[in-house]
């Protein structure tokens, strides 16, 4: 076996796991209302059948003031019991064991019932939490220990404390939220005793044949939070009080270290679960930014963790660990750590799906059937839009033509993965070239696909993913040599100078600025490199992991401007975009709002912000102002009849290039035709 510490099975004394994959908690939406537990059971079950070793729930509120969201997941009430047999029975039909998380969002709670150990505003939400009295703090442990057996009543085969981020748990554990003076507070034995109670009040009530996995902050990455002897202390303290499993939390929702997002390197904090492997002797989880098996199993080679938790990666790829098992790495769907359609649909308040798998959550709504009748089908454009919906239509059946006009597949991706802290673009190109080989997809690469082509080949339905144009600047002296587009930037066909104005500050013109701004090779491709930029203590010496940040010096000067008014990056996406701009400040880049673009001339590009004009020294002028939909194609093969014809991706809507709503157009239209 390739993997075999990977597939090694792992024996928790009474129940053992058939390898060493956990499916991290996450909340989807689904956990919300009662009606979409059908739903949820599919999406637990689905990843069951592809292997999962042990699974973890959305987190669950054990009361109305834990609750997340107003009406958010809970489990407290005898009557809420039967909605969650439907996901345990459904595991358990697949040969699949899960647990429930249990989280109370503390002072991270959207909404005016919250309560914390203190009364301290959290810097995310608008609500300040109320102070828990001591009767209060008792409750809520009972709380705890409540939902922990309504969920061995459901069916589940244990429970995960969610201990760690910055939820209630966490609170009590630093002198940053809890300033209190009884026994929950003052002392780090105080403050450590609300978990460790919570855990052995647990164990004591649901025996010892269950799971207790605690999700334990081990790098709190905020002002005033844990040392790492406090961090410790209470791994001993947990492991003392029955848990079954210590998982690793990372950061608070707070911290302005970015954890997960792409640019982190994967296994990026792994080295700190095996600080903590040579003080406790129960099994220990590690987590964030593990995506692909061999990655996983150098983890567990090396001894720095007895298990790996992913959970977008099972988003991406239910079958993650069946691939891995028969050594089909290469067929993986990996998760590219975008966030777009996961944690910023969460915030949105929408239901959680996935980029590169528009399936995930949707299984059942987004079924792919065999075709009823087989088609001829050509797909004009290997962008995302065409890749998905090619290679769906094939899967369920078609004769499928692919025609690319340049020599290689990907569109937009072929620059997007040339981004330092993007590179995993790479594995989405790889996964499709699979399929296209997979499915028996003819690839007609280097390709124009004129009128007279697609009539010659007699196609039952043509789908138009033609793409974008880059809209042109209407700026006065924009024909010079020195005024680029962002496309010949990012394929490497101009040269770039030393001081360079960006025009336009939507996600293009960011990813432009930081193509620009790096040093190759990325920091994301070098945890020691990484954490120095961005201050994060490896040594743990330091408070919560805090230290100065220590960005490398800019490869350029850049100024990144944009028409409207205010500050760019603003409607960047909620989960990723702060790191961004925390990116770009770090590199000294210029970040103007409100320019209007006068001329470009010998000495540079002459702007005006508000009344006053100043003139930017620059070398090179970069153009991101936008795309226009390329329909020149299907305009006329359209009017010419024949075969029906379809509109994705950007040929259907420029606006602000969009791979999430690309991929998941495509699949849709192939999912019908």
């Amino acid at each position: 076996m390739r993997y075999p510490n990977l597939f090694a099975p792992l024996d928790l004394g009474f129940v053992t796991l058939p390898n060493r994959v956990l499916m991290g908690s996450m909340h989807t939406g689904l956990e919300d209302h009662a009606r979409d537990f059908d739903k949820l059971a599919t999406y637990f079950a689905e990843r069951a059948r592809g292997g999962v070793g042990l699974m973890v729930t959305g987190g669950f509120s054990p009361n109305i003031e834990g609750w997340l969201l107003p009406f958010a997941s809970r489990l407290s009430m005898p009557w809420q019991v039967a909605s969650h047999r439907k996901v345990t029975r459904a595991v358990h039909a697949e040969g699949g064991r899960i647990c429930l998380q249990i989280l109370h969002a503390g002072r991270y709670a959207y909404h005016p019932l919250s309560v914390a150990p203190s009364k301290i505003k959290a810097p995310i939400t608008p609500f300040t939490p109320r102070a828990l009295s001591a009767r209060g703090v008792e409750r809520t442990i009972g709380d705890f220990v409540n939902c922990a057996r309504k969920a061995q009543d459901a069916g589940y085969d244990g429970v995960e404390v969610m201990g760690s981020e910055g939820y209630l748990i966490n609170e009590f554990l630093t002198e940053r939220t809890n300033r209190r003076d009884d026994d929950w507070g003052g002392s780090v034995d105080k403050r450590q005793r609300f978990p460790v109670e919570i855990v052995k009040r647990m164990r004591a009530a649901v025996g010892r044949e269950f799971i207790i996995i605690y999700r334990l902050s081990m790098l709190d990455l905020v002002e005033h939070g844990q040392s790492w002897d406090e961090i410790v202390s209470l791994a001993k303290k947990i492991e003392a009080a029955g848990a079954t499993l210590i998982n690793t939390g990372i950061g608070w929702h707070e911290a302005r270290i970015p954890t997960i997002v792409t640019s982190v390197p994967r296994a990026g904090f792994a080295w700190v679960t095996r600080r903590m492997k040579a003080e406790v002797a129960i099994p220990l989880i590690t987590t964030n930014r593990i995506n692909m098996p061999d990655v996983a199993e150098r983890i567990l080679s090396e001894g720095d963790a007895d298990m790996v938790s992913m959970a977008r990666p099972l988003l991406a790829d239910p079958d993650w660990v069946a691939k891995a098992r028969d050594d089909r790495a290469a067929d993986i769907n990996t998760c590219i750590a975008c966030n777009q359609a996961c944690l910023d649909h969460v915030f949105e308040k929408k239901r959680a799906s996935c980029l590169v798998n528009p399936r995930a959550c949707f299984e059942t709504e987004l079924v792919i059937r065999p075709a009823t009748t087989r088609k001829r089908i050509a797909v004009v454009g290997s962008g995302p839009a065409g890749l998905a919906c090619a290679t769906t239509l094939a899967e369920r059946g078609h004769v499928v033509t692919l025609f690319e006009q340049a020599h290689e597949i990907g569109g937009q991706f072929n620059m997007a993965k040339r981004i330092p802290g993007k590179e995993e673009f790479h594995e989405t190109l790889r996964y499709f070239t699979r399929r296209i080989g997979q499915t028996g997809i003819e690839l007609r690469l280097s390709t124009n696909a004129t009128p007279a082509l697609l009539q010659e080949g007699r196609y039952d339905e043509v789908v138009f993913a033609t793409g974008v144009h880059p809209r042109a600047a209407n700026i006065p002296g924009s024909e010079r040599a020195n005024v680029l587009s962002y496309v010949d930037v990012l394929l490497g066909r101009a040269a770039v100078g030393p001081k360079v104005a960006i025009v336009g500050a939507g996600g293009i013109g960011f990813d432009v600025a930081e193509f620009l701004v790096e040093n190759a090779p990325s920091p994301s491709t070098d945890v020691a490199r990484w954490t120095h930029e961005w201050g994060v203590d490896m040594t743990l010496a330091a408070r919560a992991g805090l230290v100065k940040a220590a960005p490398e010096a800019p490869e350029r000067q850049i100024w990144l401007l944009q028409r409207t008014s205010g500050k760019p990056g603003r409607r960047l996406n909620k989960t990723t975009g702060w790191v961004h701009r925390s990116t770009l400040a770090a590199k000294r880049v210029t970040m103007l709002g409100g320019v209007s673009y006068e001329r470009i001339d010998d000495d540079g590009l002459h702007i005006r912000i508000g009344e006053e004009s100043q003139t930017l020294p620059v070398d090179t002028i970069v153009i991101c102002a936008g795309q226009e939909p390329n329909r020149a194609l299907h305009s006329q093969v359209a009017a010419a009849g024949g075969a029906s014809t379809h509109l994705i991706g950007g040929a259907d809507v420029a606006a602000e290039l969009d791979a999430k709503r690309a991929i998941a157009q495509g699949t849709r239209l192939a999912a019908t035709l």
